[in-house]
Protein backbone atom coordinates (compact mmCIF):
# COMPACT_ATOMS: atom_id res chain seq x y z
CA UNK A 1 0.00 0.00 0.00
CA UNK A 2 1.32 3.70 -0.76
CA UNK A 3 -0.06 6.96 0.97
CA UNK A 4 -0.14 7.76 4.58
CA UNK A 5 -3.23 7.76 7.21
CA UNK A 6 -6.06 5.80 6.08
CA UNK A 7 -4.63 4.93 2.69
CA UNK A 8 -1.76 2.88 4.45
CA UNK A 9 -4.51 0.99 6.32
CA UNK A 10 -5.41 -2.53 5.41
CA UNK A 11 -9.18 -3.35 4.50
CA UNK A 12 -9.21 -5.11 7.54
CA UNK A 13 -8.13 -2.42 9.94
CA UNK A 14 -10.79 -0.46 8.40
CA UNK A 15 -13.41 -2.87 8.63
CA UNK A 16 -12.76 -3.32 12.26
CA UNK A 17 -12.52 0.19 12.79
CA UNK A 18 -15.53 0.88 11.74
CA UNK A 19 -17.28 -2.20 13.73
CA UNK A 20 -15.37 -0.77 17.02
CA UNK A 21 -16.73 2.72 16.49
CA UNK A 22 -20.98 1.46 15.45
CA UNK A 23 -20.49 -0.64 18.61
CA UNK A 24 -19.06 2.42 20.42
CA UNK A 25 -22.06 4.93 19.51
CA UNK A 26 -24.41 2.22 20.11
CA UNK A 27 -23.13 2.24 23.67
CA UNK A 28 -22.60 -1.56 23.23
CA UNK A 29 -20.37 -3.60 25.29
CA UNK A 30 -17.98 -5.93 23.67
CA UNK A 31 -19.54 -8.84 26.13
CA UNK A 32 -23.21 -7.46 25.50
CA UNK A 33 -22.45 -7.44 21.47
CA UNK A 34 -20.74 -10.45 21.63
CA UNK A 35 -24.16 -12.25 22.91
CA UNK A 36 -26.36 -10.72 20.49
CA UNK A 37 -24.03 -11.37 17.67
CA UNK A 38 -23.46 -15.28 19.19
CA UNK A 39 -19.73 -15.16 19.42
CA UNK A 40 -17.10 -14.89 22.51
CA UNK A 41 -16.09 -11.90 24.18
CA UNK A 42 -12.54 -12.61 22.86
CA UNK A 43 -13.70 -12.77 19.64
CA UNK A 44 -15.15 -9.10 19.03
CA UNK A 45 -11.99 -8.07 20.83
CA UNK A 46 -10.05 -10.00 17.95
CA UNK A 47 -12.25 -8.34 15.42
CA UNK A 48 -12.25 -4.99 16.69
CA UNK A 49 -8.21 -5.18 16.48
CA UNK A 50 -8.52 -6.60 13.14
CA UNK A 51 -6.76 -9.72 13.68
CA UNK A 52 -9.51 -11.35 12.66
CA UNK A 53 -11.75 -11.25 9.62
CA UNK A 54 -15.43 -12.19 10.84
CA UNK A 55 -17.67 -13.62 8.43
CA UNK A 56 -20.88 -11.75 6.62
CA UNK A 57 -23.42 -13.26 8.95
CA UNK A 58 -21.23 -12.26 11.69
CA UNK A 59 -21.27 -8.58 10.43
CA UNK A 60 -25.02 -8.77 9.11
CA UNK A 61 -25.51 -9.93 12.95
CA UNK A 62 -22.82 -6.91 14.14
CA UNK A 63 -24.86 -3.98 12.38
CA UNK A 64 -28.12 -5.46 13.55
CA UNK A 65 -26.92 -5.36 16.72
CA UNK A 66 -26.27 -1.98 17.17
CA UNK A 67 -29.20 -0.81 14.55
CA UNK A 68 -26.57 0.70 11.52
CA UNK A 69 -28.75 1.89 9.12
CA UNK A 70 -29.28 0.35 6.11
CA UNK A 71 -26.45 1.90 4.23
CA UNK A 72 -24.50 1.64 6.30
CA UNK A 73 -24.97 -2.34 6.77
CA UNK A 74 -24.64 -2.31 2.81
CA UNK A 75 -21.01 -0.50 3.82
CA UNK A 76 -20.25 -3.31 6.07
CA UNK A 77 -20.43 -6.25 3.54
CA UNK A 78 -18.43 -4.27 0.77
CA UNK A 79 -15.84 -4.15 3.58
CA UNK A 80 -15.88 -7.54 4.77
CA UNK A 81 -15.84 -8.49 1.18
CA UNK A 82 -13.04 -6.67 0.60
CA UNK A 83 -11.56 -7.48 3.35
CA UNK A 84 -10.80 -11.11 2.31
CA UNK A 85 -8.04 -10.48 0.55
CA UNK A 86 -5.62 -7.81 0.95
CA UNK A 87 -1.75 -7.41 -0.44
CA UNK A 88 0.87 -5.97 1.50
CA UNK A 89 3.82 -4.60 -0.32
CA UNK A 90 6.78 -5.80 1.07
CA UNK A 91 8.88 -2.75 0.10
CA UNK A 92 6.01 -0.07 1.68
CA UNK A 93 5.89 -2.42 4.53
CA UNK A 94 9.52 -2.01 5.21
CA UNK A 95 9.38 1.48 5.10
CA UNK A 96 7.52 1.46 7.87
CA UNK A 97 8.81 -0.79 10.58
CA UNK A 98 12.75 -2.49 10.81
CA UNK A 99 11.13 -6.07 9.72
CA UNK A 100 7.51 -8.04 9.62
CA UNK A 101 8.25 -10.73 12.29
CA UNK A 102 6.25 -9.05 15.17
CA UNK A 103 3.78 -8.88 12.57
CA UNK A 104 3.80 -12.40 11.68
CA UNK A 105 4.30 -13.55 15.09
CA UNK A 106 0.77 -11.83 16.23
CA UNK A 107 -1.04 -14.35 13.55
CA UNK A 108 0.99 -17.28 14.74
CA UNK A 109 0.03 -16.34 18.44
CA UNK A 110 -3.96 -16.86 17.20
CA UNK A 111 -3.44 -19.48 15.63
CA UNK A 112 -3.82 -23.03 17.06
CA UNK A 113 -2.75 -24.85 13.92
CA UNK A 114 -0.08 -22.90 11.29
CA UNK A 115 0.43 -24.97 7.88
CA UNK A 116 3.00 -24.00 5.91
CA UNK A 117 4.24 -25.16 2.11
CA UNK A 118 7.54 -24.09 1.18
CA UNK A 119 8.87 -25.28 -2.43
CA UNK A 120 12.39 -22.66 -2.45
CA UNK A 121 13.61 -22.43 1.29
CA UNK A 122 13.43 -23.57 4.84
CA UNK A 123 10.37 -22.61 6.55
CA UNK A 124 11.54 -18.83 9.00
CA UNK A 125 10.23 -21.23 11.81
CA UNK A 126 12.34 -24.11 11.15
CA UNK A 127 15.42 -21.95 10.29
CA UNK A 128 18.83 -21.82 12.56
CA UNK A 129 19.99 -18.37 13.18
CA UNK A 130 22.80 -18.33 10.34
CA UNK A 131 20.57 -19.89 7.67
CA UNK A 132 18.18 -16.93 8.84
CA UNK A 133 21.00 -14.58 8.25
CA UNK A 134 21.62 -15.80 4.92
CA UNK A 135 18.06 -15.84 3.31
CA UNK A 136 17.26 -12.28 4.80
CA UNK A 137 20.61 -10.77 3.27
CA UNK A 138 19.32 -11.78 -0.13
CA UNK A 139 15.87 -10.30 0.43
CA UNK A 140 15.02 -7.35 -2.27
CA UNK A 141 14.65 -4.75 -0.85
CA UNK A 142 17.73 -5.65 0.89
CA UNK A 143 17.90 -4.64 5.04
CA UNK A 144 20.25 -2.42 6.50
CA UNK A 145 22.89 -4.32 8.36
CA UNK A 146 20.78 -3.11 12.07
CA UNK A 147 17.36 -4.18 10.80
CA UNK A 148 18.93 -7.65 9.32
CA UNK A 149 20.11 -8.29 12.99
CA UNK A 150 16.96 -6.83 14.75
CA UNK A 151 15.17 -9.54 11.67
CA UNK A 152 17.08 -12.38 12.36
CA UNK A 153 16.54 -12.06 16.62
CA UNK A 154 13.06 -11.41 15.77
CA UNK A 155 12.49 -14.59 14.08
CA UNK A 156 14.16 -16.79 16.00
CA UNK A 157 11.56 -15.68 18.66
CA UNK A 158 8.80 -16.19 16.75
CA UNK A 159 10.33 -19.94 17.04
CA UNK A 160 9.47 -20.56 21.11
CA UNK A 161 5.77 -21.15 20.04
CA UNK A 162 7.27 -24.35 18.42
CA UNK A 163 7.53 -25.93 21.73
CA UNK A 164 3.82 -24.86 22.82
CA UNK A 165 2.13 -28.30 23.28
CA UNK A 166 -1.45 -26.85 23.17
CA UNK A 167 -0.77 -25.82 19.35
CA UNK A 168 0.07 -27.87 16.40
CA UNK A 169 2.31 -26.72 13.22
CA UNK A 170 3.02 -28.72 10.24
CA UNK A 171 5.34 -28.12 7.19
CA UNK A 172 5.60 -29.75 3.90
CA UNK A 173 9.11 -28.91 2.27
CA UNK A 174 10.45 -29.88 -1.32
CA UNK A 175 13.63 -31.50 -2.00
CA UNK A 176 14.39 -28.46 -4.03
CA UNK A 177 14.06 -26.43 -0.81
CA UNK A 178 16.18 -28.67 1.48
CA UNK A 179 19.12 -28.70 -0.70
CA UNK A 180 18.75 -24.74 -0.74
CA UNK A 181 22.37 -23.71 -0.08
CA UNK A 182 22.25 -19.76 1.07
CA UNK A 183 25.99 -20.43 2.59
CA UNK A 184 28.39 -23.22 3.08
CA UNK A 185 27.85 -26.85 3.25
CA UNK A 186 28.48 -26.49 6.87
CA UNK A 187 25.51 -24.06 7.21
CA UNK A 188 23.64 -26.58 5.37
CA UNK A 189 24.25 -29.30 7.52
CA UNK A 190 23.52 -27.94 10.85
CA UNK A 191 20.22 -26.55 9.28
CA UNK A 192 19.14 -30.35 8.14
CA UNK A 193 20.24 -31.80 11.24
CA UNK A 194 18.00 -28.95 12.99
CA UNK A 195 14.69 -30.16 11.29
CA UNK A 196 15.59 -33.65 12.32
CA UNK A 197 15.48 -32.74 15.43
CA UNK A 198 12.18 -30.57 15.78
CA UNK A 199 10.44 -33.52 13.84
CA UNK A 200 10.33 -35.36 16.74
CA UNK A 201 8.29 -32.56 18.88
CA UNK A 202 4.84 -34.26 19.39
CA UNK A 203 2.71 -31.16 18.24
CA UNK A 204 5.00 -30.35 14.89
CA UNK A 205 4.79 -32.45 11.70
CA UNK A 206 7.50 -32.27 8.76
CA UNK A 207 6.60 -33.41 6.36
CA UNK A 208 9.48 -34.09 2.77
CA UNK A 209 8.77 -34.17 -0.95
CA UNK A 210 11.43 -36.03 -2.62
CA UNK A 211 12.27 -34.92 -6.53
CA UNK A 212 11.29 -38.41 -7.88
CA UNK A 213 7.73 -38.23 -6.47
CA UNK A 214 4.91 -38.42 -8.88
CA UNK A 215 3.51 -34.86 -8.74
CA UNK A 216 0.11 -34.41 -7.53
CA UNK A 217 -0.17 -31.09 -7.68
CA UNK A 218 2.42 -28.51 -8.51
CA UNK A 219 1.85 -24.95 -6.64
CA UNK A 220 4.06 -22.28 -7.83
CA UNK A 221 5.00 -20.65 -4.56
CA UNK A 222 4.71 -21.23 -1.11
CA UNK A 223 1.82 -20.95 1.43
CA UNK A 224 1.07 -20.32 4.99
CA UNK A 225 -2.47 -21.95 6.46
CA UNK A 226 -3.76 -20.29 9.95
CA UNK A 227 -6.83 -21.97 11.81
CA UNK A 228 -7.70 -20.76 15.60
CA UNK A 229 -10.48 -22.39 16.48
CA UNK A 230 -11.42 -25.06 13.67
CA UNK A 231 -14.18 -22.23 12.03
CA UNK A 232 -14.03 -21.41 8.86
CA UNK A 233 -14.40 -17.85 9.87
CA UNK A 234 -11.21 -18.09 11.70
CA UNK A 235 -9.27 -19.52 9.30
CA UNK A 236 -7.39 -17.59 5.98
CA UNK A 237 -4.31 -18.22 3.80
CA UNK A 238 -1.14 -16.07 3.47
CA UNK A 239 1.23 -16.43 -0.15
CA UNK A 240 4.42 -14.94 -0.23
CA UNK A 241 5.78 -13.63 -4.02
CA UNK A 242 8.62 -11.75 -4.48
CA UNK A 243 6.73 -8.42 -4.34
CA UNK A 244 4.25 -8.97 -2.00
CA UNK A 245 2.51 -10.95 0.72
CA UNK A 246 -0.72 -11.38 -0.28
CA UNK A 247 -4.16 -12.71 2.66
CA UNK A 248 -7.33 -14.29 1.44
CA UNK A 249 -9.81 -14.99 3.82
CA UNK A 250 -12.59 -16.16 1.68
CA UNK A 251 -13.98 -19.83 1.87
CA UNK A 252 -13.34 -20.51 -2.00
CA UNK A 253 -9.85 -19.58 -1.87
CA UNK A 254 -8.90 -20.98 1.09
CA UNK A 255 -10.21 -24.51 -0.26
CA UNK A 256 -8.05 -24.22 -3.03
CA UNK A 257 -4.76 -24.83 -1.10
CA UNK A 258 -6.48 -26.76 1.61
CA UNK A 259 -6.81 -28.91 -1.73
CA UNK A 260 -3.31 -28.61 -2.42
CA UNK A 261 -2.11 -29.06 1.50
CA UNK A 262 -4.08 -32.65 0.87
CA UNK A 263 -2.36 -33.36 -2.29
CA UNK A 264 1.03 -32.07 -1.31
CA UNK A 265 0.89 -34.33 1.74
CA UNK A 266 0.34 -37.85 -0.26
CA UNK A 267 3.21 -36.89 -1.94
CA UNK A 268 5.24 -36.42 1.64
CA UNK A 269 6.98 -38.76 3.32
CA UNK A 270 7.37 -38.27 7.56
CA UNK A 271 8.52 -39.55 10.98
CA UNK A 272 11.56 -41.72 10.85
CA UNK A 273 11.25 -41.81 6.82
CA UNK A 274 11.67 -38.08 6.78
CA UNK A 275 14.65 -38.44 8.70
CA UNK A 276 16.83 -40.94 7.31
CA UNK A 277 15.63 -39.20 3.29
CA UNK A 278 17.59 -35.87 5.32
CA UNK A 279 20.24 -37.82 6.58
CA UNK A 280 20.74 -39.07 2.65
CA UNK A 281 20.55 -35.32 2.03
CA UNK A 282 23.40 -34.61 4.71
CA UNK A 283 25.41 -37.23 2.78
CA UNK A 284 25.39 -35.59 -0.20
CA UNK A 285 26.11 -32.43 1.27
CA UNK A 286 29.40 -34.01 2.36
CA UNK A 287 30.47 -35.94 -0.36
CA UNK A 288 29.93 -32.97 -2.64
CA UNK A 289 32.41 -30.65 -0.35
CA UNK A 290 35.25 -33.18 0.13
Amino acid sequence: MNGDGAEQRTKRERLATELRRLRDLAGISGRDLAHRVGISQSKVSRIESGTVIPSLPEVTAWGEAVEASSQTREWLTDLTEAAFTEMHSWRAALQRQAHLQDEIREQEDQAQLVRGFQPTVIPGLLQTAEYARRIFALFDPPYTEGNLSMAVAARLQRQLALYEESRRFEFLITEAALRCRPGSPKLLLAQLDRIASLSTLENVSIGLIPHNTEALVCPPHGFTLYESDGSAADTFVEIEVAHVRLSAGHADDIAVYQRQWSLLSQMAVFGDEARDFLATISADVRAADR
